[in-house]
C-alpha cells in the first residue's frame, strides 16, 4: 500500500472543480450568479461549441478591484462572508469561494473587469489554475469572463460531455431559471451568435414567465400570495389545463436562490389534489421567502439543494397559499379551436415583423460581441415577439418582484366569478339537450357549454363521499364473515400508530391473537373495492403519514368508488336530471373537475363559434 501524502495543488484544484464543474451550464449558472451578486442590472450570456468551446458572461455589475483579481481566482477566496456565522443569513447566490477557482483549473480563463472609479480596466489570463497575463486595457464598467476549452486539461472528465446541441440546451434551461428568478434583470442570451432569448428587466415575474413560455400558458396563470410573520410566498401557478407529465413547469426560489425540494413539490401538488389528472403535474413559479437562519443552503456545491429547520411549517404555509389561490376561480375548460387562434398568431406575425430592441443593440455593443443577429427563433424557446403585449389579465395583477432582503409587494388578487355555476346564473342558463347519450349541452349569456354527465355526477359523488369522513358521518358495511389478516413487523406497527385514523374512516378492526386482525367492516364510501386488497394498499401508502384524508391512496381510492357508482356515459337522463346534476354541481368545491382530474365542463364563446363559421374573418 503507498504511504499516505497530501496531494499537489493542481490535483486538488481539479478534484474540486469536479463537484462544481458539471458542464458548461454549471459555469454559466456560478458566472451569472456572481454577476448578480455584483449588482448587475443586464447580463449578456453567450456560448460556442455548446459552451464546451467558448462561454463568455458580461455584467455592468460594481467590478473587481485590480489588486483582488489573483486572489478572487484562489479556492475559498470570496466576498461575500467573512466567517462560519455568516452562514446563518446569507444574502448572496454565491458564498462558497469555489467557482473561479474551480474553472480556471479546467479551462483557459480571461478576466476583463473596471470598476466606476478606476481609470483602466484590467485584463487577466489563467490557464489550468496558472497565471498567464495580468495587464490594463481599456473597457466600459463592469466584468467579461470568457472560458475556452472546458475541461481541455481533464480529458477523462471531457468525454462525459454529450454533444454541442445536447449542451446548449442544458445552458438554455439555466438561462430561463436565471430569467425567471431575476425578473429585475435583463438577460440576452446568444449561440453561436444568434440572440436565442432575451428578457426586458422590468421586475415583473408574468414578463418573465411571458417571454419564456409565452402567450397561450401565460393567459392561463393565477397570483399566488400570502405571508405570515415568518414566511412569505409571491408568484404565478397556472390552472390545471397546463399540467405536464413531468416537474420541468415547477419552479421554486428560496430567498432569490432557485431550488430542488421534494416538499415543496409536494406541498404544491397535494394543494391542487384532484384537480389535477394523476400523473400530472402544475406549473409553479414562486418565491419563498424565510428567515436565513430558518433554510440551509450550504449542503452541496451546486446550492440547488435545502434544508428547513421545520418542514411542516413550510409545507402547510405553501400547500394553504396555492389552495387558496385556486378556489373559488373560474375554472371551466376553454373549448376553443386553439389551432385557429394559432394560425391567426401567425399570420400576424408575417404581416408585423418585430422591431429591433434598444436594449438587445446596446447590451452587444458593451460586450465585446459583434456579428449577432435577431434571427428565427427555435419552437423550443417559445419566445414572443417583443412588441407583442403582455395578456391584460396578467399585466393588470402583477407588479414587480420585491428584492430579496425586503419582499413586500403583493399580487393584486383579480376577480374571477363562476359566471355559468352560479346561483345567479341558475335562472338564465338554459339546456339545450344530449348528445352521445353522454354530454348535455346549455346556454348561457353568449357561450354555450358542454358538460359530462359522468364526470359531473363523479365529482358531486366524491365530495359526498369526502364530507362525510370529514364530519365523522361515516357509514360502515360490515363483512360476513371478517377479513382476517396476519401483518408484518413493519405493518403492524403502522396499524396500531393510525388504529384510531381507520376507526374515524370507517373501518371496525380487532385483534385477533398474534399478528393476526379481524377487519370487521369497511368504509361505505369504500365498499366497491375488495376488502382485502384496499386494507393492505393503504396501511403500505401510509408510511408516515399522520391523517388517512390526506393520503393520496385513499383520495384515489374513494374516487375509485365514486367513479363506480356515477352514472355512466351512455346511460340516458332526462333534463330535469341534468338541471338537478348542475345544481349539485354547482355547489360541489370543485366543480370543474372529476376526482381524476379530467373536465367536468367546457364552454365555447360566441366570438369563436363565429369564427369557425367564418362570420368573423
Amino acid at each position: 500500500m503507498n504511504p499516505i501524502r497530501i496531494l499537489d495543488q493542481v490535483t486538488i484544484d481539479r478534484i474540486a472543480a469536479g463537484e462544481v464543474v458539471e458542464r458548461p451550464a454549471s459555469v454559466i449558472k456560478e458566472l451569472t450568479e456572481n454577476a448578480i451578486d455584483a449588482g448587475s442590472t443586464r447580463i449578456t450570456i453567450e456560448i460556442r461549441g455548446g459552451g464546451i468551446e467558448m462561454i463568455r458572461v458580461t455584467d455592468n455589475g460594481c467590478g473587481i478591484a485590480p489588486g483582488e483579481i489573483p486572489l478572487a481566482f484562489q479556492r475559498h477566496a470570496t466576498s461575500k462572508i467573512v466567517g462560519a456565522g455568516d452562514l446563518q443569513s446569507l444574502r448572496t447566490l454565491g458564498f462558497r469561494g469555489e467557482a473561479l477557482s474551480s474553472i480556471a483549473a479546467v479551462s483557459k480563463v480571461e478576466l476583463v473587469t473596471k470598476r466606476e472609479e478606476d481609470l483602466a480596466a484590467s485584463r487577466y489570463v489563467i490557464e489550468g489554475g496558472r497565471e498567464k497575463l495580468c495587464e490594463e486595457i481599456g473597457a466600459p464598467d463592469g466584468t467579461t469572463i470568457i472560458v475556452r476549452d472546458l475541461f481541455y486539461n481533464t480529458p477523462a472528465r471531457a468525454k462525459f460531455l454529450k454533444s454541442a446541441m445536447t449542451e446548449a440546451a442544458h445552458v438554455g434551461e439555466i438561462v430561463e431559471q436565471l430569467i425567471l428568478s431575476n425578473p429585475e434583470t435583463a438577460f440576452s442570451y446568444l449561440v453561436n451568435g444568434q440572440l436565442k432569448l432575451s428578457s426586458s428587466g422590468s421586475g415583473k415575474l408574468a414578463d418573465a414567465v411571458y417571454r419564456i413560455y409565452g402567450r397561450d400558458l401565460t393567459r392561463l396563470l393565477l397570483p399566488v400570495s400570502a405571508s405570515n410573520e415568518y414566511l412569505a410566498i409571491e408568484g404565478l401557478i397556472g390552472k390545471p389545463q397546463i399540467s405536464r407529465g413531468n416537474r420541468n413547469f415547477e419552479n421554486y426560489y428560496v430567498n432569490g436562490r432557485y431550488v430542488k425540494s421534494r416538499m415543496i413539490a409536494k406541498a404544491v401538488e397535494d394543494a391542487y389534489g384532484t384537480k389535477l389528472m394523476q400523473h400530472q403535474y402544475p406549473f409553479a413559479c414562486f418565491f419563498l421567502t424565510t428567515d436565513t437562519s430558518a433554510v440551509d443552503v450550504n449542503v452541496h456545491p451546486t446550492k440547488m439543494e435545502v434544508r428547513f429547520s421545520d418542514e411542516k411549517q413550510i409545507y402547510d404555509f405553501i400547500r394553504s397559499a396555492v389552495k387558496d389561490a385556486l378556489d373559488g376561480v373560474d375554472m371551466t375548460a376553454d373549448g376553443a379551436l386553439t389551432s385557429l387562434k394559432k394560425e391567426e398568431d401567425r399570420s400576424k406575425e408575417k404581416k408585423e415583423p418585430r422591431p429591433a430592441e434598444p436594449f438587445e443593440t446596446k447590451e452587444l455593443q458593451r460586450s465585446f460581441i459583434t456579428g449577432a443577429n435577431d434571427a428565427s427563433q427555435p419552437a423550443a424557446f417559445k419566445r414572443p415577439d417583443a412588441a407583442e403585449p403582455l395578456p391584460s389579465h396578467i399585466s393588470d395583477i402583477t407588479e414587480p418582484i420585491p428584492s430579496r432582503e425586503t419582499p413586500k409587494g403583493r399580487y393584486e388578487q383579480q376577480s374571477f366569478t363562476p359566471v355559468f355555476l352560479s346561483e345567479e346564473a341558475k335562472p338564465y342558463r338554459r339546456i339545450i339537450g344530449q348528445v352521445l347519450d353522454t354530454y348535455w349541452i346549455a346556454q348561457y349569456e353568449d357561450s354555450v357549454y358542454v358538460f359530462d354527465q359522468h364526470a359531473a355526477h363523479e365529482r358531486v359523488l366524491f365530495e359526498k363521499f369526502m364530507k362525510e369522513f370529514e364530519n365523522r358521518d361515516v357509514s360502515s358495511q360490515l363483512l360476513s364473515p371478517p377479513l382476517v389478516i396476519t401483518l408484518d413487523a413493519k405493518e403492524e406497527a403502522m396499524l396500531l400508530q393510525h388504529i384510531e385514523a381507520f376507526s374515524a374512516l370507517g373501518f371496525e378492526i380487532e385483534h385477533f391473537g398474534e399478528r393476526d386482525y379481524a377487519v370487521r367492516a369497511v368504509p361505505y364510501s369504500l365498499g366497491l373495492i375488495p376488502s382485502d386488497v384496499l386494507f393492505h394498499e393503504i396501511l403500505d401508502q401510509l408510511d408516515t403519514t399522520q391523517t388517512l384524508s390526506d393520503n393520496k391512496l385513499y383520495i384515489r381510492k374513494v374516487a375509485t368508488t365514486a367513479c363506480k357508482a356515477a352514472v355512466k356515459g351512455g346511460g340516458r337522463l332526462s333534463a330535469a336530471e341534468a338541471s338537478q346534476l348542475l345544481d349539485d354541481l354547482m355547489k360541489c368545491e370543485d366543480p370543474y373537475h372529476c376526482p381524476h382530474g379530467r373536465p367536468t365542463i367546457l364552454s365555447f364563446d360566441r366570438q369563436e363559434i363565429e369564427k369557425r363559421f367564418k362570420r368573423i374573418v
